[in-house]
């Protein structure tokens, strides 16, 4: 597991009782953040320092994950968030055979299944948690 540095900037950290899934800087100056409070998955994504502009909460049992199944250099995980036609897909993947370790992180928005957009994270401020993360499967 890949954990990063501190996220004391961020705009909203993940409470008291809580577990930081994913959290990362976007290069506009956002923060996505996902958050496990047991009986619910919270998405969050907003600039630093303030209210963030979308915040989903949704019980455990609507969130889901696809884990690295242990082949292949690509190691990647994700957590899906829905709100009604709308899915929050947050991403983290690393290519283990590579020198540099290049990694891929963010949120991708799908709406009715198709996807609409992209955010990535920058800089080297990304925590990931969300290996072996207790959610259904997602299809």
């Amino acid at each position: 597991m890949i954990a990063a540095a501190s996220i004391g900037t961020a705009h909203a950290k993940c409470g008291a009782g809580t577990k930081t899934l994913f959290s990362c800087p976007t290069k506009n100056g956002k923060q996505i953040e996902l958050c496990d409070a047991g009986k619910t998955v919270e998405y969050s994504f907003g600039r630093m320092q303030a209210k963030p502009e979308i915040i989903v909460s949704v019980a455990r049992a609507q969130a889901s994950t696809s884990q690295w199944a242990g082949i292949g250099r690509w190691m990647s995980y994700a957590v899906d968030i829905p709100n009604g036609k709308t899915v929050y897909n947050v991403f983290w993947g690393v290519d283990r055979l590579s020198d540099n370790h290049d990694t891929e992180a963010g949120v991708n928005v799908m709406v009715d299944g198709k996807p609409i957009a992209t955010v990535e994270c920058t800089g080297k401020n990304i925590v990931q948690n969300m290996e072996g993360v207790d959610l259904k499967q997602s299809e």
